[in-house]
């Protein structure tokens, strides 16, 4: 039994703003079984958080990076069906913001997600403080809920296995950077037949680090157990982690509505 996971996600707020958008489930991105895969599910999470920002004409509107995702797979989405995806600002720090995403589908299907941001400066690369024009728009719905953005999944450790993981020019984007959901392949390609396929709902954190450049030599650090599984992505002749995933349970009972 892999580790229960230990709070809800935030729920959808009452007051502030919230953006919709919807997407329909194709054959490109479910697995053999027809549901819909993990890294599939992140573009259309990334798509419609950009589509929000872009409707918000916020200034410096790309200048963010992720540092955190957690995926709760409720009931997971199938070939054909048609998702809504409602997202919001559901927690406030210094420099950074947590957007939630609540995802449920015409056949039942749900998830909701979570994703920090640190809002840098587009030059520097250094964080910087949230705007006055963000805060209008965002903080009300955040409902003065304050988030940190340290991250706890500690070093790879010492008896996971390691395995060597190419990359491929479909995993870059913009910025030259493998992107948030080229991470997700490899969670699905290295735990294929974890929690997120048993009838407990399952969560899913993906931590992010420096990242991964062009010309990266990758390993992954893959550690299963019947109480816990983890990978870390591993950059370099060292074992530095540039992300690093975990699997939990969810508690079914944090979701039935």
């Amino acid at each position: 039994m892999t580790e229960l996971s230990s709070a809800a996600l935030p729920p959808r707020p009452d007051v502030g703003r919230l953006f919709t958008g919807h997407r329909r489930v194709r054959l490109g991105d479910v697995r053999p079984d027809g549901s819909l895969r993990l890294d599939a599910l992140t573009r259309y999470t990334q798509d419609v958080s950009n589509d929000d920002t872009g409707d918000a004409e916020l200034p410096d509107a790309m200048a963010w990076v992720v540092r955190r995702t957690v995926v709760d797979v409720v009931r997971p989405a199938i070939f054909g069906e048609n998702l809504e995806i409602v997202t919001f600002c559901s927690g406030l720090g210094n420099r950074w913001a947590e957007r939630r995403l609540s995802i449920r589908g015409d056949r039942r299907a749900r998830y909701e997600v979570s994703t920090l941001w640190i809002y840098i400066d587009a030059v520097s690369g250094r964080p910087r403080v949230l705007v006055d024009r963000f805060l209008e728009l965002y903080g009300p719905a955040a409902q003065g809920r304050k988030v940190q953005a340290r991250l706890t999944h500690g070093p790879s450790a010492a008896d996971a296995e390691q395995v060597a993981w190419p990359l491929r020019r479909a995993d870059f984007d913009l910025f030259n950077h493998v992107n948030n959901a080229a991470y997700w392949a490899t969670v699905e390609e290295l735990l294929p037949d974890r929690a997120e396929r048993r009838s407990v709902p399952s969560r899913f954190t993906i931590e992010y680090r420096d990242g991964i450049g062009a010309g990266a030599s990758v390993r992954i650090a893959r550690l299963r157990s019947p109480e816990s599984d983890h990978l870390w992505w591993l950059t370099g002749e060292g074992d530095d982690v540039a992300a690093s995933a975990r699997v939990e349970l969810v508690d079914p009972g944090w979701y039935r509505t």
